[in-house]
């Protein structure tokens, strides 16, 4: 190797997780799209400081709807299930519908979870979302080598759909 680094760390290197930074740039690619980043001073309520809210917004103004996937960066009230206190740990979400989600979950939104269903923990493994999972979200714990292209199509998938909602609106 003659960048110096050893086999160890180039593993390591290899089969890091994707970070939150990598999935804005994805989903801003796919145009329109607003992020929303809450933080001190901005009158976000300081329980989204440090989130990601993802929104389809051609004019660039937050729509008045759910936005159609976030990142969460730690524990949301109700919702302690994924650990996200652990350190550097995030989880996307994002709203697929009921068709997407069965075909990932391998049961419908509103149908109780299986006894072989992941804890809500388990990192780079796709998940009914702890909470809004009968909405037909799913969710990613420290997105990684083996959820990254799934996560990707997930984000583009959740994005048309949003753009769809949104047209059909302007045209009512």
């Amino acid at each position: 190797m003659t960048s110096g680094r050893t086999l160890h760390e180039h593993l390591n290197a290899t089969l890091e997780g994707v970070g939150i930074d990598e999935i804005i740039e994805h989903v801003t690619s796919l145009g329109d799209v607003l992020v929303l980043r809450p933080g001190p001073g901005d009158g976000s309520p300081e329980a989204a400081w440090g989130d990601v809210f993802l929104y389809s917004a051609p004019d660039g103004v937050v729509p008045r709807t759910q936005p159609f996937a976030t990142v969460v960066t730690k524990h949301q009230p109700g919702d302690r299930s994924s650990r996200l206190d652990r350190p550097g740990t995030f989880r996307v979400n994002v709203g697929v519908g009921r068709e997407e989600f069965t075909a990932l979950v391998g049961r419908g939104p509103r149908e109780p979870a299986g006894a072989g269903e992941p804890d809500p923990d388990v990192p780079d493994t796709v998940l009914a979302h702890p909470v809004y999972g009968e909405l037909g979200w799913i969710c990613v714990v420290d997105p990684g080598p083996r959820t990254e292209g799934t996560v990707r199509d997930l984000l583009r998938t959740a994005h048309g759909l949003a753009r769809a909602r949104q047209e059909r609106r302007e045209g009512a």
